[in-house]
């Protein structure tokens, strides 16, 4: 289908053209044998590079440029060749706009020197020369125009992947975030616990007092943890979205909470820390000196938070520990150090921990500073945003501008004689007037209807200047040709305004403004065709143009409308496919948190009250045994949050599936009764980056979970870098959502998909390098 697409408008150009080299068609006569020659081979240059105008836009508009010039000279008066104005507009939907821009004055170049050359250096060349620029930048202007709207289709495209990926990983990414606040909140109040009640257990002899200390500090410290836990609870029902509060004043809490339990802590914090990269180095921070405190008992530690070009950076040290730490291997949960890893990754930095040479530990973050960083984000997205439209729109008004001029200039070929008539200034005031007339189309997508009312205003002008200067009838009448610029605001108001039912009246006021506009153009000095005309005159010429141009209007406002129509629905599609998927995800993540929050009530939080009576009845060995059973429980809940289950009947997560695993999925069709044969694996996958093999398996497996009963076939085939997938008997997926859906997923994996109407998806994606193996690395003691 694509290989018809590419050459069908080529084809059909080149058998047009050879129409015109068919004996007695062509009024002045076919060329002869050597030009004949030369024109056969332009016209099959133009073909075979027009053919490359989807994958090399460039190249293919210097080829039709070549063949131009070529069939030119060889046959000036029969020679159509429209091959440079079909590769420049391939260049401006393929290429940004500098390449555009450059592509334009490189065709205008050619065009005006091939001109110059055939006509010579006479008054009619400018007439030549100013349809031609206007010719080609109408043609660039559109390309610009389809190339912003893919541009937008392609980014509504990895919006809708983003959103379904989230709705795939919610409750995985849910759980995680529920370990990492578990961990932290469990683990920083109970680890004290268990710390504080084993030193006063040594030291009960020598020093009697530490016992009372200790169960004052456990009784404490587990009422908090159980208002902790009893948030996290809450925490179980809210989206978990990011805190924007101020974090300073928290993190120094955290660390003057520290500091209590007899650790000497240095701190410095800068103020207005907000935003999610606040939240993570508080997380870290909690999680960094609660492995100090776990590991380097009495050591000192040291947090530093600084601001530097747009990024926080965070260092955790703690010096070498005084005295061994006893039985501290238990309390933890095995992943301290990957969980600051996983907490600076969720916001976009990066994380380093390890010992230092004087035997300490140190961590270190670099997150990015999410209040920095926000205004120049912005500040760049409109410059994108203005860059995208410089160019669509002034070129649709300079076209729409020398296209009328043009029509001036061809209709006026004798410009000396018009100078000795003194009608020269007259025809530059008429230029200007069509200038004028074309440039609130610049607005014409931001302020449709004030582009509107300009243009209608404008056309005025022209009957204003044959009174005021006054502008002879034979030179007024090209005014007239401005009304091209009246069809295109009528199709802005349609196409960018608030809908046909706010928008009706355009086409009749446009109608009765243009007829009546022209009319007084015609009788502005009181002649009409070189004869008087009276007011019944005016009336019925204005009646005539109305009836002329009421369809033109129509037409145009109508076209519109589709325009508005389809870009609407296809916007509209978009928001309802990424709501659908968010609510699912979130649908998802709160099926998670119900279900963690029973395993959460029943396995930490009864020992934690348990813990609280202990310290109220006094017995601080059973506050450490009770303390040690809640880091117990809390470690195998997090084990369980970590293999994707709750500890019990949740089960492990099963990993992505990758392409390989579509051997599994045809034979479980197959078991199911259809039948569904598989060809290319597993040489066809063999070293594809894991984003692509996911990417494989999704999309094979939408085609053939669309509903079709009947056989079906999955060849994979590899080469030159690419990896084309071919579906066959799936007719319910190359059509309605399951194609959309398909090629939502194509695109973000940068690829090409081609639904056939018999049932078959080809489906191109890059193969890309193989992937590096993945070094394991050993765990740290402190993690």
């Amino acid at each position: 289908m694509e290989t018809i697409r590419n050459w069908l408008l080529p084809l059909l150009l080149a058998a047009g053209q050879g129409v015109l080299l068919w004996p007695g068609v062509y009024p002045d006569g076919t060329p002869g044998p050597l030009a004949l020659a030369a024109v056969v081979c332009a016209l099959a240059v133009e073909t075979a590079t027009l053919g490359w105008r989807r994958t090399a836009p460039v190249r293919s508009l210097a080829g039709t440029l070549a063949a131009g010039v070529l069939g030119g000279f060889a046959w000036p008066d029969g020679y159509v060749g429209l091959g440079p104005l079909i590769a420049l507009y391939s260049v401006a939907v393929r290429c940004p706009v500098p390449v555009t821009v450059r592509a334009l004055a490189a065709v205008v170049g050619v065009d005006w020197v091939g001109a110059a050359v055939t006509e010579g250096l006479r008054p009619p060349l400018l007439s030549t020369m100013a349809l031609s620029l206007g010719t080609y930048v109408l043609c660039a202007g559109l390309g610009e125009a389809r190339r912003q709207w893919l541009a937008g289709r392609l980014s509504a495209a990895r919006r809708l992947a983003g959103a379904e990926r989230a709705r795939l990983l919610a409750g995985d990414q849910e759980r995680r975030r529920l370990a990492r606040e578990l961990h932290d909140v469990s683990a920083h109040h109970l680890t004290s616990v268990v710390v504080t009640a084993d030193a006063a257990l040594r030291l009960r002899d020598d020093r009697p007092e530490l016992s009372a200390e200790a169960l004052a500090f456990a009784e404490r410290t587990g009422t908090e943890t159980l208002t902790a836990l009893q948030r996290l609870v809450g925490l179980l029902r809210d989206t978990g979205g990011p805190d924007h509060r101020p974090m300073s004043g928290r993190i120094e809490e955290l660390v003057a909470g520290f500091g209590r339990l007899g650790r000497p802590v240095t701190a410095r914090i800068p103020d207005g820390l907000a935003g999610p990269a606040a939240e993570a180095v508080h997380g870290i921070v909690r999680e960094a000196l609660t492995n100090a405190l776990r590991y380097a008992p009495g050591a000192a530690a040291r947090v530093d938070v600084r601001r530097a070009d747009g990024l926080l950076e965070l260092t955790v040290e703690n010096a070498p520990p005084r005295v061994p730490a006893q039985g501290a291997g238990g309390l933890g949960a095995g992943r301290g150090v990957a969980g600051m890893r996983e907490r600076a990754a969720t916001v976009g930095g990066e994380l380093a921990a390890g010992p230092t040479p004087e035997g300490g530990w140190r961590v270190r973050a670099t997150l990015p500073d999410a209040a920095a960083a926000r205004r120049p984000e912005e500040t760049g997205w409109r410059r994108d945003v203005l860059r995208e439209q410089r160019f669509a729109d002034p070129a649709l008004m300079l076209a729409a501008m020398l296209l009328p001029v043009a029509c001036v200039a061809a209709l006026t070929e004798d410009w000396a004689g018009a100078a000795r008539r003194a009608v020269l200034p007259e025809l530059l005031l008429v230029c200007g007037l069509l200038a004028l007339h074309a440039l609130p189309l610049l607005w014409r997508r931001r302020a449709p209807w004030a582009v509107f009312g300009a243009v209608l205003a404008t056309a005025w002008a022209g009957p204003v200047a044959v009174l005021a200067v006054p502008l002879p009838s034979h030179v007024a009448q090209f005014l007239v040709a401005g009304t091209l610029v009246e069809t295109l605001a009528g199709y802005a108001v349609a196409a960018y305004g608030p809908g046909a039912g706010h928008t009706w009246p355009a086409p009749v006021v446009a109608t009765l403004g243009t007829a009546g506009a022209v009319t007084a153009l015609a009788c502005a000095d009181g002649m009409v065709a070189g004869e008087r005309a009276g007011p019944a005159d005016a009336v019925l010429l204005s009646f005539l143009l109305s009836v002329v141009l009421a369809p033109v209007f129509t037409a145009v406002w109508g076209a519109g409308l589709l325009v508005r129509r389809r870009r609407v629905r296809a916007v509209a599609y978009d928001d309802f496919a990424f709501a659908s998927s968010m609510w699912q995800a979130d649908r998802a993540a709160e099926a998670e948190r119900q279900r963690l929050a029973v395993t959460l009530r029943e396995a930490v939080l009864t020992h934690t009250r348990a813990l609280v009576g202990a310290a109220r009845r006094g017995e601080l060995a059973e506050v450490a045994d009770t303390a040690r059973a809640a880091l117990a429980a809390m470690r195998e809940m997090l084990r369980g949050l970590a293999d994707g289950g709750d500890g019990g009947s949740g089960g492990p997560l099963a990993p992505s599936p990758s392409a390989a695993d579509l051997d599994a999925l045809c034979r479980a069709l197959h078991s199911a009764g259809r039948e569904v044969r598989l060809r290319g694996l597993p040489e066809a996958v063999r070293g594809l980056p894991p984003s692509t093999q996911v990417s494989v398996y999704r999309i094979v497996e939408a085609a053939l979970g669309a509903g079709d009963p009947g056989p079906a076939r999955v060849t994979l085939r590899r080469r030159r870098g690419t990896l084309r997938i071919t579906v066959t008997g799936v007719r319910l997926a190359v059509a309605g959502p399951v194609a959309e859906r398909l090629r939502v997923q194509v695109a973000a994996g940068e690829g090409r998909i081609v639904c056939e109407p018999a049932g078959r998806l080809r489906v191109s994606l890059p193969a890309g390098a193989p992937g590096a193996p993945v070094q394991e690395v050993s765990p740290s003691p402190y993690a």
